[in-house]
């Protein structure tokens, strides 16, 4: 029976772990991961190269079953036992889609929509997706970001109420992107519950209700973009006019530096610390030059995480020993051969 937290959610994960081979040379991709997705929200997985983010999405997707924890979708459905009620109502973007080059887009959808259940027409899928002007072109004529949007073309077409998608926007241009993010954020906005992986921060805190930054198989931090940056300081930047310096500014919370010209105030109560700056200045007579006052950025808060993450391996490196103590795979299948 699912546990409170997995009732009425579209996924939950608890303590899952995932393993890769066996014996000395076994490792662990995924280490007691877990989070919970509500009908209708967009959660985004961030994380290093090899941080675990595919490796879990593929458990999710039950392509192989956790070592350890639990998963449910739809509230009580396992994703492995329960695959065939639950594929009719999943949609999959893996990060390398299985077409066959010599076929065009428009083929390529067709054969996809045959495999599926109550799809949408090829053309609204195309038009969908911005590949209508491309149908008639091969697969292997298409560009790396044209590919990527073919494979969001065969993910979305039977409008899913789960919709994974892993680095849908890898290789597409700026105009792609947005475009992209236009596209699933009407997904989102129709009800579809989406779970996405990304290496573009950018694209995580555009789309993301909700995250969670993995590394070494660990989730790191998870929250709102705003809780995630709100844990890290703030930044104050101005030019001192001669011959003032950085000694001569108040009392502040923050530190002070200052490098080619450029003061800067790392604090963690900003308001505090620009008013004190600002009412400094204004009984000075002086007038700063490049004044900015700016929160953590979540690139910032990403850096720091994975940098602070990365001073426990040690730690993360006895953890996996005692892993490796215990069975192997839970499945002879948990291997699909793609990375973590």
């Amino acid at each position: 029976m699912p546990g409170k937290a997995a009732q009425g959610s579209h996924l939950h994960v608890e303590g899952v772990w995932r393993r890769y081979g066996r014996g000395k040379d076994a490792f662990d991709a995924v280490r007691g991961v877990s989070f919970t997705v509500q009908p209708g929200e967009l959660f985004a997985l961030l994380g290093t190269n090899g941080a675990g983010k595919t490796s879990t999405v593929e458990l999710l997707e039950g392509l192989a079953a956790p070592r350890e924890g639990t998963i449910r979708l739809f509230g009580d459905l396992d994703p492995v036992k329960d695959r065939e009620r639950i594929r009719s109502r999943t949609g999959v973007m893996l990060q390398e889609g299985g077409f066959i080059s010599q076929l065009t887009v428009a083929e390529s959808v067709q054969m996809w929509a045959d495999l599926s259940t109550r799809p949408r027409p090829v053309d609204d899928a195309l038009e969908l997706t911005g590949l209508a002007h491309r149908a008639d072109v091969m697969v292997k004529n298409l560009s790396g970001g044209e590919k990527r949007r073919l494979d969001l073309a065969t993910a979305t077409l039977t409008t899913p109420e789960i919709l994974f998608l892993d680095e849908p926007t890898a290789g597409m241009d700026a105009e792609g992107r947005h475009a992209t993010w236009k596209l699933i954020g009407g997904l989102r906005e129709a009800g579809t519950t989406i779970l996405l992986t990304t290496h573009y921060l950018e694209e995580a805190q555009e789309l993301a209700d909700h995250l969670a930054i993995m590394h070494r198989g660990r989730i790191a931090a998870s929250g709102t973009v705003e809780q995630i940056v709100a844990d890290h300081p703030a930044t104050l930047a101005f030019g001192l006019p001669e011959p003032w310096t950085a000694s001569d500014l108040p009392p502040l919370v923050g530190q002070v530096s200052t490098e080619r010209g450029t003061t800067t105030v790392t604090t963690d109560d900003l308001q505090t610390d620009a008013a004190a700056v600002l009412a400094w200045a204004g009984g000075a007579g002086l007038r700063l030059a490049r004044f900015t006052a700016r929160p953590a950025s979540l690139e910032e808060a990403f850096i720091s995480i994975a940098g602070g993450a990365s001073a426990d391996e040690d730690d993360d490196a006895a953890v996996d020993t005692t892993g490796q103590a215990q069975d192997a795979m839970a499945t002879a299948g948990a291997n699909t051969g793609r990375t973590a």
